[in-house]
């Protein structure tokens, strides 16, 4: 791959999870060159790359368009990545060290602290999310994980609803947190797996919540 296909799927990688785009906007080669400043040729490599991620999709007809997924789409999603960020944390916790979780701790200091503000501030609740769960996948020391999770962690369709979800679902995230912190603090796998289940499962029913109120207004 090379270096200009990878420069041109970054960009156009963070211009569909940031929200800039509607699901399914569709979109051309041509703008999608202009947004990554390189040409069409490594554009389509990255268009690819991203169709595989299943980010971009592309119709009968060979239009190309932001990724727009039906309810039974989205709860399987969330239920692929319960079972795989669920194995995550149990490993992790066979791996945890002291560094691990004081970075863990100060990240979820940040979030909730970003959350109990009098206007939740949700860019550094993303940020700081992704973060956490970043680490404890780290931790985890799977090649394997590490390819699986991103394509169902990092879907546009959250950001989208992210300023819709209610504060406590915000918080409620960050006690999430302290309780995998606890967890892991106890090298205690079954703990560990459980906790991340039910988080997950919950941030499916948040984001459930969110995209109905989203879809009413």
């Amino acid at each position: 791959m090379s270096r200009a296909s990878d420069r041109a799927y970054r960009k156009i990688r963070s211009f569909i999870l940031s929200g800039e785009v509607q699901p399914g906007m569709q979109l051309t080669e041509e703008r999608l060159a202009e947004i990554s400043g390189v040409s069409r040729t490594p554009v389509r490599d990255a268009v690819q790359r991203l169709e595989n991620e299943m980010l971009l999709v592309r119709s009968a007809s060979k239009r190309l368009s932001v990724a727009d997924w039906s309810d039974d789409e989205i709860d399987e999603m969330f239920t692929l990545r319960a079972m795989l960020e669920s194995h995550a944390a149990e490993r992790a916790a066979q791996r945890m060290d002291d560094e691990s979780l004081a970075r863990l701790r100060a990240i979820n200091a940040r979030l909730t602290e970003a959350v109990n503000r009098p206007e939740a501030d949700i860019a550094t609740f993303l940020q700081a999310n992704r973060q956490f769960h970043d680490l404890i996948l780290e931790r985890a020391e799977s090649p394997r994980l590490d390819r699986l999770l991103p394509a169902l962690v990092e879907q546009p369709v959250v950001r989208h609803t992210a300023n819709q979800y209610s504060q406590d679902d915000l918080i409620q995230s960050g006690t999430d947190h302290d309780e995998l912190i606890a967890a892991f603090a106890a090298k205690d796998q079954k703990w560990a797996r459980a906790v991340m289940t039910s988080h997950i499962r919950r941030a499916f029913h948040s984001f459930s919540s969110a995209s109905s109120r989203t879809g009413e207004s």
